[in-house]
């Protein structure tokens, strides 16, 4: 038991930050919007990278470091292309967008024929593959998953799945609870003027992530 708790706590104190994924995740849970494939995607994706690294295939990425290299301009390369786009999606939509956005947040309805619109949902497809980059053009993942918890994992000699489990669990639990527990925020951002300040936001913490995930390349 104590291994699985040691695996699950690792996992927490690496997930638990603020990050591109993270950030991913929290804005289609304030949307409600294809939350549970998008969270199934992180969980089932840290899952399999944690059964890599516990398998013992992380020296893979170890011994060939130019994969970080360019795994670091592919995911910071994307973080701006991500974080433009949430900038223009700020203070280029219009009003009714930006309002319909705010309703879906907080669980209301659009009086049209009493169903709720769809017109402002975003189509499931770009969403899958939005959410595929965040997890895998992102070094990070392959450092805390393969590297850092199937190293920590190697440790425990029989108990490492034991270990794996606990750290699968933890990334389970957490993008549950982010994705579907961010809709209790959305009293919050009933009006465009939230939504455009948390895109804002969103939009400067991924430009500077992506600055900062291709800095170590010119630095180290």
């Amino acid at each position: 038991m104590l291994t699985f708790l040691s695996g699950l706590g690792l996992m927490y104190s690496l997930i638990i930050a603020v990050g591109a994924q993270n950030v991913f995740v929290l804005r289609q849970g304030l949307r409600r919007e294809h939350v549970l494939p998008v969270v199934l995607i992180c969980a089932v994706s840290d899952a399999a990278l944690v059964l890599v690294g516990t398998a013992g295939l992380g020296f893979l990425i170890a011994e060939l470091p130019w994969l970080i290299v360019a795994a670091r301009w592919l995911g910071g390369l994307s973080l701006v292309v991500y974080g433009v786009l949430a900038a223009r999606r700020a203070w280029a939509a219009d009003g009714e967008t930006l309002v319909a956005d705010a309703a879906q947040a907080a669980g209301s309805e659009a009086a049209v024929g009493g169903s709720t619109t769809t017109a402002t949902r975003t189509r499931l497809v770009p969403v899958l593959i939005a959410t595929l980059a965040f997890t895998y053009l992102n070094p990070n993942v392959y450092l805390d998953t393969v590297l850092l918890i199937g190293s920590i994992a190697a440790t425990h000699g029989d108990g490492r799945w034991l270990f794996a489990a606990g750290a699968i669990l933890g990334s389970i639990t957490w993008f549950f609870a982010l994705g579907f527990g961010a809709r209790h925020l959305g009293r919050w951002l009933r009006t465009p003027r939230a939504w455009r300040i948390l895109d804002t936001i969103i939009a400067a913490l991924l430009v500077l992530m992506g600055i900062l995930l291709v800095l170590p390349v010119f630095t180290g």
